[in-house]
């Protein structure tokens, strides 16, 4: 007899929302979550006293809006802000390119920097937007199987048949935007290097990569499916950080007959005649199921979870030998004030700019080195960095007349060149330094505005939420580990290589990013497993 129809191993926001589905179908769920809140990287906590903020996912765009619609999450409190300009790449003293929405509003301020680059973007967003829109559609698709049998391969039949029927143009697109470098792709639209840059940045977000990479114009790409409030392309910003995405999702769960349990750290999977038949927590506790999802990397669950022997040798070692890492180094600061940055010094945007994601990261060339310097060095002398300040938009985060930035900086190596060890303090509040002293070229009071900062290291980010190798997207979003190959080829139905373990998180398709997709396709195919067969609201 079984404890539970599904235990789900991780209680971050796929885990969830996994959770939610599998119990509005009927199944007896419980959620198993290592630390002492849900939520995983999409979590709010006070990092000094009367300062909070998102510790790690900061930033609210891909979230699905069949998850936000079907789990109502707007009743169970999320309210999401939109930030008043979407972005803003200070490039020296006197210029800045500040992007707001709409396309002639963009193109002015592209025009500023190359007429003829602000001539080209509306052809640049439109092959990005039919590219986008093919993909858009399969987010919510279970990706066809290899050796899936007969389903899977009317499923690939039916894909191909899709693919092939689009224009010639959109074909060529999409293979551009799959194999080529963010680089490459952008010099074919534009002449500009701040204006390449500020494209290009998309394609290394997360990404241990240089924007000449292969594979970069991808990411690019996966950062262009997002809305919010129905309106595509915009970013925004959930009222009390991103913990409250979780809680909302969390809310639902709980509401449909999840049970949720924190302070549940699980040790292994449970394996009795060949099958996942629950999961053995670190107290010892055994929590049996029909099924077990994963809401973890699969990289981490078949190197510390599944036991030795349980999957054939090779194929486990297909999953530890996934890449990953992305390269991504965490702040979150607590300020006096708001920075000055001197570029926007007269502007009557200048307030609005300061809800945007503010990057440092002026010119491709910049972007490269940032790369390039992690390689050889370990962290960059000069990093890229993404700023936003969410107290300008969301007054519950900071005491009144008080702020907090959140800082999301690329590159440094996931694990430091030996001897040197993220585990040494000392290298990180080094790196911290030079991120702080980055930002103040530009904002000169900046420094000395800090009062407090939290820092997350790659190894951090390990630590704390699971993210192996601190990567964030649970692995490389490379050519070779997305739709049917993530995570790996034969296992992109969400059902892995033991009878009954399933992976519902960002390591399967479509990737990473708080979208809560992996955790709704998963949901459906266990629920299929399992034979419960009430359909889901509005299924896909």
């Amino acid at each position: 007899m079984s404890d539970y129809d599904v235990a789900i191993i991780g209680g971050g926001h796929n885990g969830l929302v996994a959770a939610a589905y599998c119990a509005a179908a009927g199944l007896k769920v419980v959620v198993l979550e290592k630390n002492a809140h849900t939520g995983g990287a999409a979590f709010t906590e006070e990092f000094h006293p009367g300062f909070r903020n998102s510790v790690a996912a900061y930033t609210v765009s891909l979230l699905n809006p069949k998850v936000i619609r079907d789990l109502d999450l707007a009743r169970h409190g999320l309210v999401v802000l939109e930030r008043g300009i979407a972005n803003v790449w200070p490039v020296d003293d006197t210029r800045a390119l500040v992007m707001p929405y709409g396309l002639a509003a963009r193109q002015q301020a592209i025009a500023a920097f190359s007429g003829r680059d602000a001539a080209r973007l509306p052809d640049y967003d439109a092959a990005l937007d039919r590219a986008a829109s093919v993909l858009r559609r399969l987010v919510l698709e279970t990706p066809p199987n290899a050796g899936g049998g007969l389903a899977a391969l009317w499923k690939g039949a039916r894909l191909s048949r899709s693919i092939l029927g689009l224009p010639i143009e959109t074909q060529r697109d999409l293979a551009s935007l799959f194999t080529e470098s963010a680089a490459d792709y952008l010099a074919r639209w534009f002449e500009n290097d701040t204006i390449k840059a500020a494209f290009a940045f998309d394609g290394i977000v997360g990404t241990y990569a240089a924007p000449s990479t292969p594979g970069t114009a991808y990411v690019l790409l996966h950062h262009c499916f997002g809305e919010v409030n129905g309106k595509a392309g915009v970013w925004g910003h959930a009222v009390g950080g991103m913990g409250a995405v979780s809680e909302a999702i969390a809310a639902a769960a709980r509401e449909k007959g999840a049970a949720i349990r924190t302070g549940a750290a699980v040790r292994e999977v449970l394996v009795e005649k060949d099958r996942a038949a629950g999961v053995v927590l670190a107290s010892g506790e055994t929590v049996r199921a029909r099924a077990v999802a994963a809401a973890v990397p699969p990289k981490l669950l078949f190197s510390r979870m599944v036991p030795v022997g349980a999957v054939a040798p090779s194929l486990a070692a297909r999953f530890t030998g996934l890449k990953s890492g992305s390269g991504s180094f965490r702040m979150n600061v607590a300020l006096s004030e708001l920075p000055r940055f001197i570029c926007l010094a007269g502007r009557q945007d200048a307030a609005a700019a300061l809800t945007a994601g503010i990057v440092i990261g002026p010119t491709l060339g910049y972007l490269e080195r940032a790369w390039l310097d992690a390689r050889t060095h370990g962290w960059s002398s000069e990093p890229v960095v993404e700023m936003l300040i969410p107290s300008t938009l969301d007054g519950t985060l900071a005491p009144p007349h008080r702020h907090v930035a959140s800082l999301f900086v690329q590159h440094v190596a996931p694990h430091l060149p030996a001897p040197r060890s993220w585990a040494d303090p000392r290298e990180k509040e080094a790196f911290a330094d030079r991120v702080i002293d980055t930002v103040t070229r530009h904002a000169p009071n900046f420094k000395a505005a800090v009062l407090a900062r939290q820092i997350l290291s790659p190894l951090d980010l390990e630590e704390r939420f699971g993210m192996i190798d601190g990567d964030i997207f649970h692995g490389a979003l490379a050519l070779d580990q997305l739709f049917a190959l993530r995570p790996v080829l034969g296992h992109a139905d969400y059902r892995m290589p033991l009878p009954g373990l399933y992976l519902c998180a960002s390591g399967a398709h479509p990737g990473g990013g708080v979208t809560g997709a992996p955790g709704h396709n998963a949901a459906r195919e266990i629920v299929r497993d399992l034979k419960k067969w009430r359909w889901l609201p509005n299924a896909g």
